[in-house]
């Protein structure tokens, strides 16, 4: 029998061609149609909600009136404490997001080799403390700030310290120790992800790699292995991204809220701030709203990075 070729209709706009696929796999459709719902109702209606409050003052028990764009020009002209905000927030991304990023991938490369049992216990190894709920009780023990946690003790009976250090009081130590614990954190779904991502490549690509001059392992990886695992690493990026623009639960937990002379008051905290004790719910949907284009700009700037790997 010969085969039934594709008829492609020229003479159909993109809007009536697109009703013609729904009707056509209308049962793909309908048994994903659930989650577009719930996405729609609790993420895409928040967000579009969210974009229209920052242009009005709302304080959750009045009626939301129109500013227009004077909580934006407050944010940057008269918020000082918000413009540190922006400059913590850029300096934990630059590096907690590559760093977490590049960790989760260099990980997943080396667990991939190992045999298949003890890949499995290494993964839940490297991904328990990501799920652990008191992960943050060990980092608080162990820089206890007084002579009882165990860098202090060691710290002293060595010799090296005369005297406990406030670690998680000290400006000179939080941002440091925090970036610290988000790495230690960071090896969670986008980890799993690069491991996913790793397991598909199709091993006969390797041999015709070496048949057209790969020679060692890292050509491999980055004219083989990489391009085919694309987008594991695009959803990777976007955790990445999400979590390092989001870093702000780990500051909280390990020096509280607001930390000491705001050395670590993120974007995150300044919108916790005015939305969740101030109420001010126009002035934290723009918070909210610059904080999402942020991260919406460096997941394009990503992506167009990734796109170059193995060309």
């Amino acid at each position: 029998m010969a085969k039934e070729k594709a008829v492609i209709r020229t003479d159909l706009t993109r809007f009536q061609w697109t009703l013609l696929e729904i009707k056509k796999h209308k049962i793909a459709y309908l048994m994903i149609a659930p989650f577009f719902i719930l996405f729609t109702l609790f993420t895409v209606i928040p967000v579009v909600l969210s974009f229209l409050l920052s242009f009005t003052n709302f304080n959750m028990l009045e009626f939301p009136s129109f500013v227009f764009f004077d909580n934006y020009i407050r944010l940057f002209l008269d918020d000082d404490v918000f413009i540190l905000a922006i400059k913590n927030t850029l300096k934990f991304a630059a590096v907690t997001g590559p760093g977490s990023y590049l960790l989760s991938l260099l990980f997943a490369w080396f667990i991939n080799e190992l045999r298949p049992k003890i890949r499995s216990i290494v993964t839940l190894i490297f991904y328990a403390p990501s799920i652990s709920g008191n992960v943050y009780l060990i980092w608080t023990y162990f820089f206890s700030s007084d002579s009882y946690g165990l860098v202090n003790a060691w710290g002293m009976e060595l010799g090296l310290l005369n005297e406990p250090v406030l670690w998680f009081q000290d400006t000179k130590y939080i941002f440091t120790l925090c970036c610290l614990v988000a790495l230690w954190t960071s090896l969670g779904t986008s980890f799993l992800t690069n491991i996913a991502g790793f397991q598909t490549v199709d091993t006969s690509l390797y041999e015709a790699g070496a048949v057209d001059g790969v020679r060692n392992r890292w050509q491999e990886l980055y004219y083989i292995t990489l391009p085919m695992m694309r987008p594991q690493m695009m959803l990777g990026a976007i955790l990445s991204i999400t979590g390092a623009f989001g870093f702000g639960a780990v500051i909280t937990a390990l020096v509280g809220f607001p930390s000491p002379n705001y050395v670590a008051h993120t974007i995150m905290h300044h919108l916790e701030d005015y939305g969740n004790q101030r109420y001010e719910m126009g002035y934290a949907s723009a918070i909210a709203t610059l904080l999402f284009l942020m991260m919406i700009g460096c997941n394009m700037l990503v992506n167009r990075i990734l796109r170059k790997i193995g060309t």
